[in-house]
């Protein structure tokens, strides 16, 4: 087999593959078992027909498809190694000669990962709001926790912005019934936006027993887009009292005997959060640095499918309806064409962070255990409140696996940028955050932003 390479451009090649047919021999070897398996010919058993009988009964030409078939995608790996190509994406082949019993050749033109001259990681620097944890944190801390003790107390006055309410709810679109929107006895904290928008605003000032009425757009089911008439009645009013802040409270909410101790150990734990945070934060202002400092030609087909999974994951909610997709954008205040303007915008970020983010990987060597994939499974698997073990099945069924490896080892890749740029706080002291970001070999940081939302 012959093979060269032809540079279309900085993101795509093609490949030119020549195969003689002594090399085909393999595959006219399958060919004919195959094929003798799908044809009866008298007087020999189900796949014991010569090939020679074969051919004079259904032809060459089927032969030579089978054969073509079957040889381009294994001579086609064999070239991308032999011409050290890293391809991205599935090929466009096209068979420009087929010579029987001579030659079989054809192209490949297929995206590949560009060449992309780093910037020096030590010269980036950012800046990242200090680490501060004040009064008012710690008191908002102490209510929250008050709150998980409270008591609901039905009270005789009009619903207020934090009570909890008891509603039957019910809407129309076009005066035609929203049969998936009715429902009743439903408890619902005013304020929190967990319902339907224009819902808290209907309720503010409505006593038990009263009905208020409000138009608002469905974001899903049959009539997502479209303009609802909410009709919701309150049954029941409720507000939530809090236990006291004493020391009584300190030793029933906690291990700690004294409300000032457990202000202490609140104030400790904020700054820690705080201090993830902050990790977080200049992960992704040394990211946008990055792409900022780096030249990352676009493969256009990458960016095309990336746009494409973008627009289908937004349209679905909508059962692939354009139009009514269209129609609820309008609701939110935005066009069809800024959302297409937004999604390649996306797109092409996305694709050049990974692009990027692989180089650095693959210049600092790095690679990925079994430990760091089984702690990104563990905690993809706690966000989405499902076991290790279904989570992998999940990820095998949709071939995602590939992807999750990816994503650590990008994470590594970030994490040895962060350590080496210059991260300052509000007063302009220097941050050290390697603690954070692991050892040389550059912890995830996804581990980091883990640790942030479990705390």
């Amino acid at each position: 087999m012959k093979s060269t390479v032809e540079q279309l451009s900085p993101t795509r090649v093609r490949i030119n593959v020549e195969v003689p047919f002594d090399e085909l021999k393999p595959s006219f070897d399958r060919a004919y078992r195959k094929l003798a398996q799908q044809v009866r010919i008298p007087g020999f058993r189900p796949g014991k027909a010569p090939a020679r009988v074969l051919e004079s009964r259904i032809g060459r030409a089927p032969v030579l498809d089978e054969v073509v078939n079957e040889a381009i995608p294994a001579k086609y790996g064999e070239a991308v190694t032999a011409g050290e190509v890293r391809p991205l994406g599935q090929p466009d082949i096209e068979v420009t000669k087929l010579e029987d019993g001579e030659l079989l050749a054809f192209t490949a033109e297929v995206d590949v990962r560009p060449a992309i001259e780093l910037p020096a990681f030590d010269g980036i620097t950012v800046a990242v709001d200090d680490v501060e944890v004040t009064d008012e944190d710690v008191a908002k801390q102490l209510d929250e926790l008050r709150a998980r003790f409270g008591t609901l107390v039905g009270v005789e006055r009009p619903v207020q912005q934090g009570d909890f309410v008891v509603v039957d709810l019910s809407a129309t679109v076009g005066g035609e019934d929203v049969a998936d929107a009715r429902t009743t006895g439903l408890s619902y904290e005013v304020g929190s936006g967990q319902l339907v928008e224009g819902i808290d605003d209907a309720l503010v000032g409505a006593a038990a027993g009263e009905t208020r009425a409000f138009t608002t757009t469905l974001v899903a089911g049959e009539h997502a887009g479209k303009e609802a008439e909410v009709s919701v009645v309150v049954t029941s009013v409720k507000e939530r009292q809090l236990p006291e802040a004493d020391d009584e409270f300190a030793q029933l909410a906690s291990e700690f005997d004294t409300l000032d101790e457990l202000k202490a150990d609140l104030r400790e734990r904020l700054g820690r959060v705080k201090r993830m945070q902050q990790a977080m934060q200049a992960r992704d202002k040394v990211l946008e640095a990055l792409l900022e400092a780096a030249e990352v030609p676009l493969p256009e087909k990458v960016v095309e499918s990336e746009v494409g999974v973008r627009k289908h994951d937004a349209v679905h909610p909508f059962d692939h309806d354009e139009a009514r997709f269209a129609q609820w954008l309008e609701s939110q205040g935005q066009t069809l064409e800024d959302f297409e303007k937004e999604a390649r915008e996306d797109a092409e970020r996305a694709v050049k962070t990974q692009l990027l983010l692989d180089a650095i990987a693959d210049a600092e060597e790095l690679g990925v255990t079994d430990q760091e994939l089984t702690e990104r499974i563990v905690y993809q698997a706690q966000r989405f409140g499902i076991s290790p073990d279904e989570y992998v099945q999940r990820a095998q069924q949709a071939g995602q696996l590939g992807v999750i490896f990816a994503d650590v080892r990008r994470g590594k890749a970030l994490g040895v940028v962060v350590r080496q740029a210059t991260v300052t706080d509000g007063s302009g002291a220097t941050v050290d955050l390697s603690d954070l970001f692991g050892d040389e070999q550059g912890e995830p940081a996804a581990e980091a932003e883990a640790r942030t939302e479990q705390e």
